[in-house]
């Protein structure tokens, strides 16, 4: 299960969520309690990226350690080192690989094995026939032993409900040796699972009100580019902030946001006309980077930069329709002079991405979808 442990890498520009676990890593007869990262799109970190069939191969090799030697040798990098003595360990490779699987289907949003197998049980319950709990059954059994305890989130029950609905009345209960499965006890498990849908029915939606959290299109990357003339067509380049598209603010035209931008941050106001006329967005950072800054420029330049943008896209419709037909992905600014401004590879803020969706929706209410 992911719980807090939230984490990401970059791929391609492209966040790929993740979350990590710990583990033991067999290298040389030695064992290295680690983390082990798995990834939404399948890719698991054990000291290198595997896909899930190559990271199955470590589990199976011992690579990725599931069983521990008594006496074996053991450290946790720069914090203890020690001795195995009477090891115990709950996981098998079976077990680890199926509950990573899991973990992907989690972090992916789909149905993890516990949710598939609670989809059986609801099969059954509007239909109660052998072959519907003979699938219920499997449905149970597919979910890894470690996490069928938790299948109903009653920590007071746990999974003995599921066990005993799943045998049926005189079936035998999965990994249980002894007993048989009463009448009583089966009527008392079908009323647990009916009073569960009611809850369940009548528990308030967990869907946002306003709408997904995430986009539903891929994200687009507006790469570096150092254009000096307007194109007919400029595509995604015409989002650049030095794309030359004239915009007047406070009674002045600059070539582009880039020169207002970089103007903006001068100190000396009759300084600024050196800027305003550089040849290009790239010439406009350079003849500013040589001059004195604005005192307070750092806390104010998001909301000069978010000026700019706005004046840009009201003042040049064809831009603004490029900008709209992004939908509602996430835009990642490429800045090679910037961490700040661009996204670069994930290691930057991305800020001008930012702010292009924030003016992309600024235009979609003014198209009448907000008042």
């Amino acid at each position: 299960m992911i719980g807090n442990r939230i984490t990401h890498r970059t791929a391609d520009g492209v966040r790929v969520p993740g979350t990590w676990r710990h583990a033991f890593i067999c290298n040389g007869g030695s064992y290295f309690l680690t983390d082990l990262f798995i990834y939404a799109d399948g890719l698991v970190d054990c000291w290198e990226l595997v896909t899930l069939g190559e990271f199955e191969q470590k589990l199976r090799s011992g690579w990725v350690a599931t069983s521990l030697p008594d006496g074996g040798r053991a450290s946790a990098h720069h914090l203890a080192s020690w001795t195995f003595g009477e090891p115990r360990t709950w996981l098998t490779p079976e077990l680890l690989l199926a509950e990573v699987r899991d973990t992907v289907d989690e972090l992916n949003g789909r149905p993890d094995s516990t949710a598939r197998c609670l989809a059986a049980v609801d099969v059954f319950m509007a239909d109660r026939t052998e072959a519907n709990r003979a699938a219920a059954r499997a449905a149970y059994l597919a979910v890894p032993e470690t996490v069928r305890l938790y299948a109903l989130g009653d920590m007071d029950r746990k999974d003995r409900p599921l066990k005993v609905l799943v045998a049926g009345p005189g079936g035998r209960i999965p990994d249980e040796t002894e007993g048989a499965v009463t009448q009583e006890e089966y009527d008392a498990a079908v009323a647990y699972f009916e009073d569960r849908a009611q809850w369940i029915a009548k528990a308030p939606s967990r869907v946002p009100a306003d709408g997904p959290a995430e986009s539903f299109s891929p994200a687009v990357k507006i790469y570096h580019s150092y254009q000096r003339r307007a194109l007919e067509d400029p595509g995604k380049q015409g989002l650049r902030n030095d794309y030359p598209a004239q915009i007047s603010v406070g009674g002045v035209t600059y070539p582009s946001v880039a020169h207002a931008y970089w103007a903006g941050s001068v100190a000396d106001t009759e300084a600024r006309t050196a800027v305003v006329e550089a040849e290009s967005g790239a010439k406009a950072r350079t003849v500013a980077a040589a001059l004195p800054r604005r005192d307070g420029w750092e806390q104010v330049r998001t909301a000069v930069m978010a000026r700019l943008l706005r004046a840009k896209y009201e003042q040049h419709p064809d831009l603004a329709a490029i900008l709209l037909a992004t939908g509602d992905a996430t835009l990642l600014y490429d800045d090679a002079d910037s961490g700040f401004w661009g996204e670069n590879g994930g290691r930057g803020r991305n800020w001008t991405g930012r702010l292009l969706e924030l003016v992309r929706s600024e235009l979609v209410a003014g198209q009448g979808f907000a008042d």
